[in-house]
């Protein structure tokens, strides 16, 4: 049993065309926008709210082969670790302009699986996500 793991496995809804890049040593890594959503019950209004989240998603090699034909609107499956990045942002205005920290979040991807699109109206969470979810 391994003393630490950072696995995760996504399934969700592809937000935009695949992108491909080249690193400076001319290998090709591949970017994605994955949506996933989630939901819960109101106890108040016992309403449905559902919740969408996005994740980058940076493939190498052959998971960047395979995922830079993947199209908006296509399901698929990513396999992969959690990798965050520190960067310095600057906020505020003229004299009072600071630099803070910040933190983004990212899936590198081992396995990408292009999946076959759920039935619709069979589960309300398979139908893709909308412009209106977009966050």
């Amino acid at each position: 049993m391994a003393l630490y793991e950072n696995n995760i496995k996504l399934k969700g809804f592809i937000g935009k065309d695949a992108e491909n890049f080249a690193t400076k040593q001319q290998k090709t890594f591949t970017v994605l926008s994955l949506s996933t959503k989630s939901g819960y019950k109101d106890k108040q209004t016992q309403q449905w709210v559902n919740h969408t989240e996005w994740h980058r998603i940076v493939a190498f090699g052959k998971p960047a082969d395979f995922a830079k034909n993947l199209k908006k609107g296509d399901y698929v499956e990513i396999e992969g670790e959690l990798r965050s990045t520190e960067y310095d942002a600057e906020v505020g205005e003229g004299k009072k302009k600071t630099t803070v920290k910040r933190r983004g979040w990212e899936v590198r991807a081992s396995i990408v699986k292009k999946l076959a699109k759920p039935v619709s109206g069979q589960n309300p969470d398979a139908e893709p996500i909308t412009e209106d979810d977009a966050a």
